[in-house]
Parts: C-alpha cells; sequence; structure tokens
C-alpha cells in the first residue's frame, strides 16, 4: 500500500500546478459529479462478448451497473464522514465501453482530461484523475494498467484475478481489492485433492486470464498427485467446429470432474452446446469469473450447473446500498444513455413519445423491482468495489495528514505510512507487496434455480495465510453434488492419449494409469495412443497440434511488417528533407552563407544524402541475388562519397583559414578542381574495394535454418566478410579522419567556420557505426536487416541536420547575419 500512496502524492502534487488546455476528441462519460479530487471507473454494461472483442450485443450486465453504483455511494458516503480527507470533496467520472479500444480509449481520456471543455478556456482543475477503478477483466485490465503505470496512477481492480498482473515490472501501480489467481487456482488443486477427484479435465478460455490460471492450476495439481487427462482453450468468439471440438473430447474423456477457469460468456457456450448433445452426468469446478453469476439461470442447459462448486471471495453487507439503488432514476444523469436503456428496458416503457412501447409516466421506482440490480444478497464483488474507494480515500487522508514541510527524499513518516484499515463490515483491507490483497475464499454450491437466480450454500472456506494443513476447512452443510445428485463423484482413469501426444508409462504403479505428454517443437504423432514422437524433416515443422509436419514459414524483413513500414518511412522523410534542403541552397546559391564553403561540395554532399536515404529501402524486401549485391555495394559507395564531401568541406575549413593569414597561398594547393579531385579519388578507392568483392566472392540470398528451429530466415550472405568488414573499415577511417580534422577547426572563427557542426555530425557517425558492430554480431535472423537500416537512418540524419540545419536557419531566419560584411567583420574580430 506504500506504492499506492506514492502515486497519489506525485498526482495530488500535480494537482497544485498552473491551469492547463486540454485538447483532442472528447470521450464523455456515462456518470460523473465534480469534486476536488476525481475517481475514475471503467465498467461494461453491456456484455455478449468477451472483455477485448469489439462487438458486443445489447445485452445488459445488471452486475456492472450496480458495481458503478457501488462505487458512487461509497464516494457520497466518504464526502458525507468528517473523519476522512476532511473539506476534500471526492468526484468521479465512470465510463461505459466494451472491447479493448474503447476501454483503452476511456481510460487514456481519464489520464489525460480530454473529456475537459475543448473551447480555449483554461482548466480550472487538475484533469488526471487520482486513481481508476476497474476493470472487471483480466486482458481489458492488463491493456491499459500497463501503460497507466507509466503515468504513475493507481488503477485498483475488483474483479481482475490473473496472477500477471501482480508483476510489479509491468504494472507498477496495478492494486486490487480480489486476491490474485495464483492463489486461487492452488485452492482448487487442494479442492480436488479433499474429494479424491485424481483424474480430472481442465478447460479454460484463450486469454490471460484462462491461460495464466489454468496453467498454475495444472501445476499445482500435479504437486498434489491429481492428474490432468485434458486441457483445452476456447474464446465466445472462436468458430463452432471449435467449439464442437471441445464438446467432443469432453463426450469421450473418461474423467467427469472439470475444472472451469474461464468467464460466464464461455461457460455459457459451452454448457448451452452439451446440453444440446444431452452429454450430462459432469461435475463442474468453477473460477470466480462464473460460478456466482445470476445470468447462468438464462441458459437452456443450466440444470447442468447444478451441483458445481467453486471458491468466490467472502459475502459482505454494505448498510445504506439498497436505499441508494432504490433512487436511481434517468434525471440523476441526463446525459446517459446507458440509464435511459436501462430504465426502459426494466419498466417496459418509453422515457420519449414512442408507439412500440407506453410512455413512461415518472411513477416507475426501483423499491417495486426484483431484478439482479436491486437484489443485495450476493455483493461479494460489490463490496470489492466499495473496499476500493475506502482504500483510495485513506491513502489520500494519510497523505494530506503528513507534515508538509518534510521532503519526499527524507527518511519521513510519509514515506512509511501503510493503509491498513477495517470497514464497517469488520474487514480488514490491506495490500501487499505485489498490490495484492489477502487469500480468502468460501467455497460454494449452486444448490437449485429459483425465480431466475442460482441459490448457492457456501459449504466450506479457504485462508492462504494459515499453514498449509489448515487452509481448507468444510462446514456441516449438505452439499448438492452433480445435477442434482447426493453421492460424491468418482472420477476414474481411462484415457486415450490424442495425436499430437505420446504415451509415457510411469515407473511402478501409476496414480493415473499413464501420462499423455505433448510431443515437443519439431515432432508429431499421427495417430492415438504413439508410443512415440517422429522427428519432422529438415525443412519441415510440427503444426500447433503436434499432428503433422507442416514446410517451415519463411521469415524476411519485408515492407508487409510494421518495422519495415516504418523504417521505409523514415527513409523517404530523409529523402524529403534533403531535397528542401537542396532547394533551399539552390534559391540562396548567391548568399554567403551558401558561397563560403564551396557550394558545389554542398550540393554533392546533399546529392550523395539522397543516395543514402534510398539505399537504406534496398535492405527491405525478398532477398534476391542482385538485391544482395546491390544494397551493400550501395551503401558503400554512397557513405563514402558522403564522408568525402564531408572530409572536403573539414579541408576547405582549414586552407580558408590558414589563406587569411598575411602571406599564406594555401588555397592555391585545394581549390575546388582539388576539391573534387579529393572526393572523386576516395569514392574510387571504395569503387574498387566493392568491385573485388563482387567479382571473388559476392553476397547471395541464403535460408538460414540455424538460427529458429520453426522457421527459416531468408537473407543474404554476405558471401566474403573481409570484404563487407573493408567496405564498412574504409568508411569507417574516413570518418575518423574527417572527425580528427573538424576538431581541430572547432575553434576557428564561427560565421565562417562550420567545423564544430561537422565534429558533431561526425561524432553522432561514430558512436553509430562503433554501436552497430555488436549490435549487428549479436541481432537474430532479420533483425540483423533492422539494425543495419537503422544506422544508415540514423547517421545520414545526423550528417543532414548537424551541418545543414544551422545554415538553413541563418538563411530563412536570420538573414542579417547571411551577409559578407557580418561574416568578414566577425572572422576579422576573431583573428585579431
Amino acid at each position: 500500500m506504500l506504492i499506492l500512496q506514492l502515486f497519489l502524492m506525485v498526482l495530488i502534487t500535480q494537482a497544485e500546478k498552473p491551469d492547463c488546455t486540454p485538447q483532442g476528441h472528447r470521450v464523455l462519460p456515462e456518470m460523473e459529479k465534480d469534486g476536488d479530487l476525481i475517481i475514475g471507473g471503467v465498467f461494461s454494461f453491456r456484455t455478449g462478448q468477451d472483455g477485448y472483442a469489439e462487438s458486443f450485443t445489447k445485452i445488459f450486465s445488471f452486475r456492472e451497473f450496480k458495481f458503478a453504483h457501488t462505487m458512487m455511494f461509497a464516494i457520497d458516503e466518504i464526502n458525507r464522514d468528517t473523519d476522512i480527507i476532511p473539506g476534500i470533496k471526492l468526484g468521479y467520472k465512470i465510463y461505459n465501453d466494451c472491447g479493448s479500444t474503447d476501454i483503452l480509449r476511456a481510460v487514456m481520456t481519464l489520464v489525460n482530461g480530454l473529456d475537459q471543455s475543448e473551447t480555449g478556456a483554461n482548466c480550472t482543475k487538475p484533469p488526471t484523475v487520482q486513481a481508476i477503478i476497474g476493470h472487471s477483466g483480466s486482458t481489458p485490465t492488463m491493456s491499459f494498467a500497463k501503460i497507466v503505470g507509466r503515468f504513475h496512477i493507481p488503477v485498483i481492480s475488483h474483479f481482475a484475478t490473473c496472477a500477471c498482473l501482480s508483476n510489479r515490472k509491468e504494472y507498477p501501480s496495478f492494486f486490487r481489492t480480489i486476491p490474485s489467481d495464483y492463489y486461487q487456482s492452488r485452492a482448487l488443486a487442494q479442492l480436488v485433492r479433499h474429494f479424491g477427484w485424481m483424474w480430472v479435465g481442465a478447460l479454460s478460455n484463450k486469454n490471460d486470464y484462462g491461460i495464466n490460471g489454468i496453467t498454475t492450476f495444472i501445476k499445482a495439481a500435479n504437486e498434489e498427485g491429481v492428474c490432468i487427462e485434458y486441457s483445452e482453450a476456447f474464446e465466445s468468439t472462436s468458430l463452432y467446429h471449435e467449439i464442437i471440438r471441445i464438446v467432443n473430447i469432453i463426450r469421450t474423456a473418461t474423467s467427469k470432474v472439470i475444472m472451469a477457469f474461464m468467464s460466464h460468456r464461455e461457460i455459457k457456450i459451452l454448457v448451452d452446446e452439451l446440453y444440446k448433445q444431452n452429454i450430462t452426468g459432469l461435475q463442474w469446478i468453477g473460477s470466480d469469473a462464473w460460478i456466482t453469476d445470476d445470468s447462468l439461470a438464462d441458459i437452456n442447459g443450466h440444470t447442468l450447473l447444478i451441483g458445481s462448486i467453486g471458491f468466490t471471495v467472502r459475502n459482505a453487507q454494505i448498510p445504506g446500498l439498497d436505499l441508494f439503488l432504490q433512487k436511481v432514476n434517468p434525471s440523476q444523469f441526463p446525459s446517459s444513455i446507458f440509464l435511459k436503456d436501462f430504465w426502459e428496458h426494466v419498466f417496459d416503457c418509453s422515457l420519449n413519445p414512442s408507439e412500440i412501447r407506453k410512455t413512461c409516466n415518472g411513477s416507475e421506482n426501483l423499491r417495486d423491482v426484483q431484478n439482479s440490480f436491486t437484489d443485495l444478497t450476493d455483493l461479494r464483488f460489490s463490496n470489492n468495489i466499495y473496499k476500493a474507494i475506502y482504500a483510495v480515500a485513506h491513502a489520500i487522508n494519510n497523505l494530506l495528514s503528513c507534515d508538509q514541510n518534510k521532503s519526499l527524499n527524507s527518511n519521513s513518516s510519509c514515506l512509511k505510512l501503510s493503509i491498513n484499515f477495517t470497514t464497517a463490515g469488520r474487514e480488514n483491507v490491506f495490500f501487499d507487496n505485489n498490490g495484492d490483497s489477502p487469500a480468502r475464499y468460501e467455497l460454494i454450491n449452486l444448490q437449485s434455480v429459483n425465480k431466475g437466480k442460482m441459490k448457492v450454500e457456501t459449504i466450506g472456506y479457504y485462508d492462504a495465510s494459515l499453514p498449509k494443513g489448515q487452509r481448507f476447512s468444510m462446514n456441516n452443510v449438505q452439499v448438492v453434488w452433480r445435477e442434482g445428485r447426493h453421492l460424491v463423484p468418482v472420477s476414474k482413469c481411462s484415457e486415450s492419449c490424442p495425436p499430437g501426444t505420446r504415451k509415457a508409462i510411469q515407473k511402478g504403479k501409476p496414480v493415473c494409469c499413464y501420462d499423455c505428454i505433448l510431443c515437443p517443437p519439431g515432432e508429431i504423432s499421427n495417430s492415438t495412443d504413439s508410443i512415440n514422437c517422429l522427428k519432422c524433416p529438415i525443412a519441415q515443422w510440427s503444426n500447433t497440434r503436434g499432428d503433422a509436419c507442416i514446410p517451415k514459414e519463411i521469415e524476411f524483413f519485408s515492407y508487409d511488417e510494421i518495422m519495415g513500414i516504418l523504417l521505409a518511412l523514415f527513409s523517404l522523410v530523409g529523402v524529403f528533407f534533403t531535397i528542401v534542403i537542396m532547394l533551399i541552397f539552390y534559391i540562396y546559391r548567391n548568399t554567403p552563407i551558401v558561397r563560403a564553403n564551396n557550394s558545389e561540395l554542398s550540393f554533392l554532399l546533399l546529392f550523395s544524402l539522397t543516395l543514402c536515404f534510398l539505399c537504406s529501402l534496398t535492405f527491405i524486401g525478398r532477398p534476391t541475388e542482385w538485391s544482395c549485391m546491390l544494397r551493400h555495394t550501395a551503401f558503400g559507395i554512397t557513405f563514402v562519397l558522403c564522408i568525402s564531401c564531408v572530409l572536403g568541406k573539414t579541408i576547405v575549413v582549414l586552407m580558408a583559414f590558414r589563406a587569411t593569414l598575411p602571406g599564406s597561398n594555401v588555397m592555391k594547393w585545394f581549390g575546388p578542381l582539388q576539391q573534387k579531385l579529393c572526393v572523386l579519388t576516395f569514392a574510387l578507392i571504395q569503387v574498387l574495394i566493392c568491385a573485388f568483392w563482387l567479382i571473388l566472392s559476392p553476397p547471395f540470398p541464403y535460408m538460414n535454418m540455424d538460427h529458429y528451429q520453426e522457421k527459416i530466415i531468408l537473407e543474404c550472405n554476405l558471401g566474403s566478410a573481409i570484404g563487407f568488414w573493408t567496405v564498412l573499415g574504409y568508411i569507417g577511417l574516413l570518418a575518423v579522419l574527417c572527425f580528427v580534422l573538424a576538431f581541430l577547426a572547432r575553434k576557428l572563427p564561427d560565421n565562417f567556420n562550420e567545423a564544430k557542426f561537422i565534429t558533431f555530425s561526425m561524432l553522432i557517425f561514430c558512436a553509430v557505426w562503433i554501436t552497430f558492430i555488436p549490435a549487428y554480431v549479436s541481432s537474430p535472423g532479420k533483425f540483423i536487416v533492422a539494425v543495419e537500416i537503422f544506422a544508415i537512418l540514423v547517421s545520414s540524419f545526423a550528417l543532414l541536420f548537424c551541418i545543414f540545419l544551422p545554415k538553413c536557419y541563418v538563411i530563412l531566419l536570420r538573414p542579417e547575419m547571411n551577409t559578407k560584411k557580418h561574416v568578414m567583420t566577425k572572422m576579422s574580430n576573431d583573428i585579431h
């Protein structure tokens, strides 16, 4: 909890900064209330698809809507309490969004305050919220918690249980008032072992919540001596044949106990299909994401889930929440579209004149309604919202109570505060170093369906803080088992290993007959109960199911991937800037700043820089015999031409300064003709090196099968490594020589001297290519090409901007300095 307070301290400090003027696209909250400090909330009031899907049906999620109102209730309650943050009123902004894109957009709006006024008026309050409550799903929470963590804004979830969210490096500002799946998965493994189910099936949804949860469960189950007959994953968006495939696995499996680590969406789809195919007699063990969801009573196959057991957080009562929910009315938030839809759905009337429905007359009141929104018998997860709001309030209160004169860098008590409080329901609330809440669960049993609700009974408890042998306990409540039976089900071992696995006979008497071990990557088994896995040929690899060998994927650096597009774009941007600067120099070619240092060399340098930018494009795309030869030779020649021009300009600076000394006639030995011959000579040497390289051992396309086992890297083999490093070494030699001469001339008169800019550009150039060598040698696969392109672009931009940008600045913005008188006067002053 210390970290939460530090994040809040940063935000409160930011709240004292001057007014701001936010700009951008407005994303309006569903419900909001003004306050001195704002707490954000992100929920999904509609459901029908998975948390990251972009299309949702119009199924109302009364539970999510209740979460939002619990948050509002807790904030109102805190504002009335004079003992917590006195003198400061909390406000809220609650967003209703579905799909990863909309959820992320809502969260970023809470972070940067884009829902503020778009006018020119200054903001009167800090746009950033002090904390964000939500989301219910682990996957959408992961997508934005990592980003929000960079802004040091606490994210407190009431329902995101994925153990991966405990990673403080990835999610530094994430907290939750619900235990991590790390503990739930282990509790479920101990539950399976307690009832003697040594042979079980495992199912999960195919996202971070499901995969992490079921993986941890399987690991813990194996430690308990429990064998897993099968482990499958799917999504609510999976194709129908994928659902059928999993249903068929359940049908043919010998285990009658299934661990389902998924959300209510997946369990509904699966059970509905099982009901259609009349597959019965299964004992379900559920994760907390679906075991208490009342919407399960709406599906046809809900009777198959009677007898299910699973762990969930402990139930609680929130005094006063019932009256608060009964007062909900569309007039409270006139701009809320969902509240309007909710009201019309509940009372089957229309708030606007309609021919389809009767018009609402204003007498409607939620006191007369009995549904999952007004029902307060199960407030397990609503209580987590309640605790999250109070945790934020206590953190703010403790920070504001500290001595404001104490430095944050001192060893003061402000940095040693911890959040540890007790709610009105006598529940102790605190967070560990990972932002997790203590793992205390109730074991519940779905015993019947009554009036559209699943009736549950608490049959046991689990407390991870107790010693291992005392964590799990049962009470004396009668348990209802699968489909209403009263006998504990028995799960025996009798399984066939499917394709993609092999049988592994255990030494001695096995607990679970035998194990089905997945074939390692690169090996397959294409028949049931295979004894061995067969290796695929060198040019093939196993498919994801491990039941067939397929040709290996051929990979190369192409324009189809984001990195290739970005590098090509930067290359074209470099060409554009070079052409623009060339036009500026041509227009102002008769001005002193252009003529001062051999304008012909300047134009030749700009031309060579254009070629440098363009040559990087030859590195992108499928390697061919011609492209492999072109990319390295073009790179070597254009860069030598470029460095030769820079070297010539550097020598001109030195010679020109010496020519101003009395009696000096040095410039006649290094006039324009000599400068051109110097550039031509240096370039011809590189041309000869490249010619020998291409004649003796040219680069060629090569299929690299050594770096990756599962795919082939199509790359350009250097042919002769000596040729490549000779080309690179020659460039480096010229660059070092240029850098040394420019460094010696760096203190010559400013208005005539461009050596200091050349020094800086060559310093960057040399640093890039010195760094390039280890990066080039160590980069894997196609990324070696990206490293080379990156080095070309960075060094080219360094030369372009460092040498020409100062001159363009004088030409365009300081024309009074672009005169012969100014140049000669300054130079004369520096000499004398």
